[in-house]
């Protein structure tokens, strides 16, 4: 990573004197403007590769500033820690200090995570960093371990998904800014609570957007679906490598967050032998190293390579775990009957068996879809390197109507899908409201003051779903009734409907948390029986015994601690012939069971097997637990 003057932005140091360093190699001078409380203007000095320095006196947290390019362009920090006015407004001088109340806290290890993503502004009617923290003690007690926020960094007005960020340093203001930040990890650590970041590195927003004016961040020799594609393998793209690093480590050392999630990794193009994805989690790794803590680097990225994720002794990236969609297609297909767009490459019992036993549907197989081959084999990797869910932000707001999967199925459908995902061996997704079955869309919304650029948004948002044929109004993203129509109803959890879909899921993520067999995350220690032609999906798993069995191939024998994950995705209560090993099992879990809304279980308390099959009085849509009674 190119050195340079250290600590890019604004950095206090203390007796009310600041250091002011900036990458601008596109100006032939720089200055500082404080614009208050105390008006002047300081020329910085010139420090070689673009760079400009100083050590300012009188400069105390809260001073508003500006960079002057030239004598004549006045633009806020490139690195600003702070926007009070907005994103053409100065920026702001941080206080470094923050009374952290964490100290040995280290975070849970990736194969213990359950992730539960988080919109700030439509997570509480408030919609701040500090109207979060209320709700800490709820996620914890469902079994949560990881709260996943979606971008916080400094976007155009007060309504936004995130995406359209354009000062990387600098959180959200109407969120609570960096310090309300850091008081929500304080209280998420303080709870047992991880923290995972939702960055974008693969291109910056429209509005606000300076970067181009101080330096060549930006290249035109590739184009990402968003806008400019960033420069991480052109000329001076060391230089912009290190400025996207040391965001990296700005929220790991001083925002105390314990991971990342790097959004659609497939739009940051780089053909360096070294990318800056690898170079990334490796610095990223180092700055957990050095704080002593557990941190994560997630990608999202729909190319199906486990180079993401392999080691970089091995010829990986070294990246932590992906956002494996092709779980959520595979369940979700079949789960509505939907195929339209990439929909129409699932649909079968069949896609989400691969699911369970590869981890990549698509593997190196043709895509229709996609109309070529797509994917490599992912079956070398651990599990719990896939990250896999049932619903999030992309697929229910990338719709027309941005209905959540409780708007498409009914109740024991939804119920099916938590058992699908979090009886798995990877690692789970929650969605925010999920797990009571909130109703709300979370539909695409922006609050930008150029008429223009919304008109663009809406015609986009128009053309974006043209592959799928969906009927229904587009909601207009600059409305401010389709940001409030997102907001969560968390009185909806108290209750009936809601309070049983919640201890449905508490039961599963205790289920996973407690039986040995479903914690230990391992393709290798599970079997899949083939009984796809009766709609239904059997998953052994046993706990860690040393050796191993192929999740298709054979039927292993009983092993101690085994359980048995019965997926019946049929729409009528049948009985059915299910393959166990021999045995008595007992029923754990059962998802018709009168106690989570559902019709009624049919089934005993306990039950023989000869080895070979066992009829099973299933619900409609259903999951049924079973454990070895020796277990």
């Amino acid at each position: 990573m190119s050195r340079g003057p250290a600590g890019l932005g604004a950095r206090y140091l203390g007796d009310g004197r600041s250091e002011f360093v900036v990458w601008a190699p596109r100006a032939e001078s720089l200055d500082l403007e404080i614009v208050e409380p105390d008006p002047r203007i300081v020329p910085l000095m010139p420090q070689g590769d673009g760079y400009y320095r100083d050590v300012v006196a009188g400069v105390e947290p809260g001073t508003l500033y500006r960079f002057r390019l030239d004598g004549a362009t006045t633009r806020p920090d490139p690195a600003s820690r702070r926007q009070p006015r907005g994103v053409h407004g100065p920026s702001a001088v941080v206080d470094p200090a923050f009374d952290w109340s964490d100290d040995g806290w280290s975070g849970p290890p990736l194969e213990r995570t359950v992730l539960y993503e988080i919109h700030v502004g439509t997570f509480t009617p408030r919609g701040t960093f500090d109207a979060v923290v209320p709700r800490l003690d709820a996620l914890a007690d469902l079994g949560v371990t990881t709260i996943e926020l979606m971008p916080v960094a400094q976007f155009p007005g007060r309504r936004n998904w995130g995406y359209d960020g354009v000062y990387p340093f600098a959180a959200q203001d109407s969120y609570g800014g960096f310090d309300g930040l850091r008081r929500l990890v304080d209280a998420a650590h303080a709870r047992g609570l991880a923290v995972v970041l939702d960055v974008v590195y693969n291109h910056l927003g429209p509005e606000g957007n300076y970067l181009a004016d101080f330096g060549p961040y930006f290249t035109d020799r590739f184009r990402t679906p968003w806008g400019d594609a960033l420069n991480f393998d052109g000329a001076c793209s060391d230089h912009v490598r290190r400025f996207f690093i040391e965001n990296a480590r700005w929220w790991i050392e001083d925002g105390h967050v314990d991971g990342l999630r790097l959004d659609a990794v497939h739009g940051i193009l780089d053909t360096s032998a070294v990318t800056f994805l690898e170079e990334l989690g490796t610095e990223v790794h180092r700055a957990g190293d050095r704080v002593e803590r557990r941190v994560l680097v997630i990608p999202e990225s729909d190319l199906n390579d486990p180079r993401l994720v392999t080691d970089v002794e091995r010829g990986g990236y070294g990246l932590d775990a992906v956002w494996t969609d092709d779980f959520h297609h595979a369940l979700h297909a079949l789960l509505t009957g939907e195929r339209q767009g990439y929909y129409g490459d699932f649909g079968g019992i069949e896609e989400l068996e691969w699911a369970f036993c590869e981890g990549f549907v698509y593997a190196g197989q043709h895509s229709g879809f996609r109309g070529r081959r797509h994917g490599r084999s992912a079956r070398s990797l651990p599990a719990w390197r896939h990250v896999v869910c049932s619903q999030n932000h992309d697929q229910v707001g990338n719709r027309a109507a941005s209905e959540r999967l409780s708007a498409l199925v009914d109740d024991e459908s939804l119920k099916l899908a938590a058992a699908t995902v979090l009886l798995s061996p990877y690692v789970p997704l929650l969605f925010m409201g999920e797990e009571y079955g909130e109703t709300a869309p979370f539909p695409y919304f922006v609050d930008h003051a150029d008429e223009d650029l919304v008109e663009a948004v809406r015609e986009g948002r128009a053309a974006e779903f043209e592959g799928f044929d969906w009927e229904g109004e587009i909601p207009d993203p600059a409305a401010e009734e389709t940001f409030a129509a997102a907001r969560l109803d968390w009185s909806a959890r108290e209750a009936g409907r809601g309070a049983r879909l919640l201890g449905w899921y508490r039961a599963l993520l205790a289920a996973r948390r407690e039986v040995p067999a479903l914690a230990h995350l391992d393709k290798e220690d599970m079997h899949l029986e083939d009984s796809s032609a009766d709609e239904l999906l059997v998953l052994r798993r046993w706990p860690a015994e040393g050796d191993s069995a192929d999740c298709f191939r054979g039927r292993p024998v009983t092993r101690p601690g085994e359980v048995a994950i019965v997926l019946h995705f049929g729409a009528e209560s049948r009985t059915l012939d299910v393959p166990l090993p021999e045995g008595r099992w007992e029923t754990a879990l059962d998802s018709a069971a009168g106690e989570w809304g559902g019709p009624g279980s049919r089934l005993p308390e306990s039950l023989e097997s000869d080895g070979s099959t066992v009829a099973l009085a299933l619900g409609a849509r259903s999951a049924v637990l079973l454990r070895l009674a020796d277990a």
